[in-house]
C-alpha cells in the first residue's frame, strides 16, 4: 500500500508542477485574474495533498485499513476538488461549459478534510 500511495503522491506532485507552470505561462493570457486564481488554488491543494500522501505513507503506526481509507479519501478529494476547478476555470480554453459539475468541488473539499480528520482521529485514539 505504501508503494501505491507514494506513486500517487509523486504523480500528484508532478502534475501539480506541470499545471502550475501551464497556468503561470500558457493560461495567464487566456484566463481572467479570478479564473487564474482559482486554477492556482486547484494546483496548490493538489500539491498539499501530494505531500500529505508522502507523510501518510511514512507513518508506520498507521494500519493498512487506515492507510486505505486516507488514500481513497485523498484520491477522490483531489480528483473532485482540483479536477473540477481545472475544468471550471478553463472553460474559455475548452469551449465546454462544465458549470454542471460545480457541485462536486465542495464534495472533493469535504473528502480532503475528512482524510485529515481520519489521521487526527487515529492519533487521538492511539495510546502513547
Amino acid at each position: 500500500m505504501e508503494r501505491k500511495i507514494i506513486i500517487t503522491a509523486a504523480l500528484f506532485g508532478m502534475i501539480a508542477i506541470i499545471f502550475g507552470a501551464f497556468g503561470a505561462h500558457a493560461l495567464k493570457a487566456i484566463l481572467s485574474p479570478e479564473q487564474l486564481t482559482s486554477f492556482e488554488t486547484g494546483v496548490r491543494y493538489q500539491m498539499y495533498h501530494a505531500f500529505f500522501l508522502f507523510f501518510v505513507a511514512s507513518r508506520k503506526e498507521l494500519s493498512l485499513k487506515t492507510l486505505k481509507v486516507i488514500y481513497n479519501l485523498v484520491l477522490g478529494g483531489v480528483l473532485l476538488f482540483s479536477g473540477s476547478i481545472y475544468l471550471l476555470t478553463t472553460k474559455n480554453v475548452t469551449s465546454v461549459d462544465f458549470k454542471i459539475i460545480g457541485f462536486v468541488t465542495p464534495i472533493g473539499g469535504f473528502l480532503l478534510i475528512f482524510a485529515w480528520f481520519v489521521l487526527l482521529a487515529t492519533f487521538f485514539k492511539k495510546k502513547s
